[in-house]
């Protein structure tokens, strides 16, 4: 099993929660921390952006990371939402093994 944490930044804390809670209802995240509020300084569309945005850490298994994305991009209300997706190297083999358990896979260990 390889752990994954996946990056998404959403427009506010109510969003943040709705996308949170239905990524963990379903199975694709074991759980989504919430970094409430940020700024975020940007391009787009050739001009510099600010926004404030509260930011998800998602944690998942790779194995599941397409159908992340695809339920982030249905929920999403933004046109190109940021999704990153970096790998986990180590943890806690307890942890890793709950992560497996709750996202619906089989306990290596």
């Amino acid at each position: 099993m390889t752990a994954v944490i996946v990056w998404c930044t959403v427009p506010d804390v109510p969003q943040a929660r709705v996308l949170a809670t239905t990524l963990v209802k379903e199975g694709l995240a074991a759980c989504v921390h919430l970094f409430p509020v940020g700024e975020s300084i940007y391009t787009w569309e050739g001009k510099v952006e600010k926004s404030a945005e509260s930011l998800l850490m998602i944690k998942s298994r790779q194995q599941l990371y397409l159908r992340l994305q695809e339920r982030l991009r249905e929920l999403h209300p933004y046109h190109v939402p940021e999704i990153l997706a970096v790998p986990v190297s180590a943890g806690l083999p307890e942890y890793l093994s709950w992560l497996t358990l709750a996202t619906g896979g089989e306990d290596a260990g």
